[in-house]
């Protein structure tokens, strides 16, 4: 592959565009800059790594049928080809010889504009957005030595730049007779530190860097034509009743000036209160482009030989070339929505991604609608009402009892033969805040739901949605417990590996690892048998009683309005905010044992061999949402040194000591723990050997 750099790569890869036919793809990319990676570092046998820095235009045919389904195609202007355009930020580390790839490009979701896959599947990354948007530091390199190329692209429309973030650029629908689209939003601020400005896209996952959709007034006093006024309300949870701050003591602007896209309340946002400002927006972007980049992106770059300016595609592809994408979080849902929407299928009919695996990505991705908020979530407090949960929720068809509907998130690509073998890996804090069960038993938590033959799921019990950076902080700034350490990486490093031995070599992955109904390992939150865990001081750290209170994030049916496609996670919301339906789905959560470790699942060395109990829940401080549950946090408790210590405290869980007698037993108990699950196959060879010699230098672990 020839290798062009620095500003004569500009030049050559920006010239005109040829005419071609029309068709949703890539038309361009302009390659700004090719540099040598990590400082020209070697991997092993695959050698040096290359980064290339660029950006793709493409453009789509608003009447295919592809492309109909996305949210004001329509109503977005078109170019001279009678097409709608985007563009986006990519960026591309391959090794500097192609042939010392392993035959996959990785395609990774970014979230929010920030990079992944890096620091979840390479251990040791320093962590920070800005460290991992940089590519400043491989950790181990783990991708690296096995040969990965990995790509990322900007696709949602709302992030702004800074940082290292990707963005995308989306064109702004307009009304017919070329007017501004106007519409209801509600904006929930919820924040960690106390701020008298936020911008309109602000919130708890977001903070000031998404835009959000401009005010169509700045004068938060008068009345639109059909009456309509903005409000700001604050509650102390997502279940107390709004109470209204008046309209005198807040603006729109930046506490200086007035501006269509920030709010500011002088007398301050607070920390563990939810702020609601509903109100008229304007322009919305036509976000559910994203999706088409993704698509036409990954069509490009897997089998096209040039752009139409003639520039060389500037990753290895063809015959034998997997493409996988993978995205964590925000990023797994956007996955998991591509899919269901019917985006896996390229306009010529055939598969995009031949592998998917959205880590910690349960519920679906709003993208595909009016004045889309993709940046929010799905708390049992924060962003609780907005979009993330419509059914369906499983892979393969169910009947849903409340909305009458059978669905299933594979329909389209099962019927036009696109589905990519997926693998679906979440943790236990899926269950507690993120409704995972609903994707592994029928809508009411009454049996278990079958699974298609090219989909495999894995749930990391007792683990949270990311793990903390160690060391842990001895006294946790907004949770009652310290956070769950336990990590992703060992596992994810296998289940990455059995998806692409499945895509590439036609090896089938081990079954999935799920709790489960039938064997009581899936049960109702009340019928948790969780340990009384006292409060301790055990490191010379106070830790308050683990308390288990039976909570879990409930969903129930929800209606948007008559415009609202809740099958498909699209459309106009016109019900701000939504209308809850009285009955609820059967959320279910994992079973535990006597120390709270969850019994099912992918079990990992570090809850076979526990220094402590690891759970997938944690509760806020009390005056923080009224103790409601730590947002995307679990809990970390350890266990006592010896059994005079537990017993002193009155804990029932067995010490270090009776556990594990000397550190030989210790060792040799993480020794299997790990052969074993090599046996499974859900860890590398080389990752049980690590922990094994970690832990035979060691000796017991005292902290995680």
């Amino acid at each position: 592959m020839p290798r062009i750099r620095g500003r004569r790569a500009a030049l050559l890869f920006a010239g005109a565009v040829a005419a071609t036919p029309a068709a949703a793809r890539i038309t361009r990319i302009d390659v700004l800059r090719v540099e040598p990676a990590f400082g020209g570092a070697s991997f092993g046998a695959a050698g040096a790594f290359e980064r290339v820095i660029g950006r793709a235009h493409g453009e789509v045919d608003p009447k295919e049928p592809g492309n109909a389904t996305i949210q004001d195609i329509a109503l977005a202007p078109r170019n001279a080809r009678g097409l709608v355009a985007y563009d986006t930020d990519v960026e591309i580390l391959r090794p500097a010889d192609p042939a010392k790839g392993n035959r996959v490009v990785l395609f990774n979701v970014v979230n929010r504009g920030n990079k992944g896959a890096l620091n979840l599947f390479n251990a040791d990354v320093p962590p920070g957005n800005g460290v991992t948007n940089r590519l400043e530091n491989p950790g181990d390199g783990w991708l690296q030595r096995q040969g990965y190329t990995l790509v990322w692209f900007g696709w949602q429309a709302d992030v702004l730049p800074g940082d290292g973030r990707m963005p995308f650029s989306a064109p702004v629908a307009q009304a017919p007779d070329g007017s501004a689209i106007t519409g209801t939003v509600r904006a929930e601020f919820a924040l960690q530190k106390p701020a008298t400005v936020q911008n309109l896209g602000s919130g708890w996952f977001t903070g000031m860097s998404t835009a959000g959709a401009p005010a169509a007034s700045t004068d938060n006093a008068a009345a639109f034509p059909d009456g309509f006024r903005p409000t700001l309300t604050v509650r102390a949870s997502a279940t107390a009743a709004p109470v209204p701050i008046p309209a005198s003591e807040w603006r729109f602007g930046d506490c200086q000036a007035p501006n269509d896209r920030q709010v500011c309340y002088p007398a301050g946002f607070q920390p563990g209160r939810l702020y609601d400002l509903t109100y008229r927006a304007k322009d919305p972007l036509v976000m559910g482009l994203g999706f088409a980049a993704a698509r036409d992106l990954g069509t490009f770059l897997g089998t096209a030989e040039r752009d139409d300016a003639g520039a060389p595609n500037p990753v290895a592809h063809g015959p034998g070339v997997k493409r996988v994408i993978m995205g964590t979080s925000q990023s797994g849902r956007f996955i998991r929505s591509l899919v269901a929407l019917g985006f896996n299928r390229g306009e010529d009919g055939t598969r995009v991604f031949d592998g998917a695996l959205p880590h910690i990505g349960g519920g679906l991705m709003p993208l595909n609608m009016r004045f889309a908020q993709p940046g929010r979530a799905w708390g049992q407090q924060i962003d609780h009402d907005y979009p993330a949960y419509d059914f369906p929720f499983t892979y393969a068809p169910e009947a849903d009892p409340l909305t009458g509907r059978r669905q299933g998130l594979l329909d389209r690509c099962t019927a036009d033969g696109t589905c990519p073998k997926l693998v679906h890996a979440a943790t236990a804090l899926e269950f507690w805040e993120g409704r995972q069960s609903l994707g592994v038993t029928d809508p009411l938590g009454r049996a278990d739901a079958p699974e298609p033959a090219e989909v495999r799921t894995f749930i990391m019990a007792s683990t949270q949605h990311a793990p903390p950076p160690l060391p842990l902080p001895a006294a946790p700034s907004l949770c009652t417990q310290q956070s769950n350490p336990n990590p992703h990486t060992w596992t994810m490093r296998a289940l990455l590996t059995d998806l692409v031995e499945w895509v590439r070599d036609g090896r089938d992955p081990p079954p999935s690892a799920v709790p489960r109904i039938a064997d009581g390992t899936l049960v109702a939150p009340d019928e948790l048998r969780f340990p009384a865990v006292p409060a301790t001081r055990y490191g010379g750290v106070d830790r308050p009683p683990l308390r288990y209170s039976a909570a879990f994030d409930a969903l129930h049916v929800l209606d948007r309005g008559p415009d609202w496609r809740p099958g498909e996670s699209s459309g106009v919301e016109t019900l701000v905010p939504p209308r809850r339906g009285m009955a609820s789905y059967g959320v279910l959560v994992p079973q535990v044992d006597a120390d709270g470790i969850d019994v099912a699942g992918v079990r990992d060395v570090y809850v076979r061999v526990p220094i402590g109990t690891y759970t997938g829940w944690n509760a806020f401080r009390p005056e923080l949402f009224e103790g409601g549950f730590c947002n995307f946090q679990g809990s970390f408790v350890p266990f006592a040194a010896t059994r005079a210590e537990r017993d002193a405290a009155g804990d029932p869980r067995p010490s270090l000591a009776e556990r594990y007698p000397t550190p030989d037993v210790y060792a040799a108990a993480v020794e299997r723990a790990g052969a074993d699950l090599v046996a499974a196959r859900l860890m590398l060879p080389e990752d049980a050997a690590r922990l094994t010699a970690e832990a035979k230098r060691d000796g017991v672990r005292t902290g995680p």
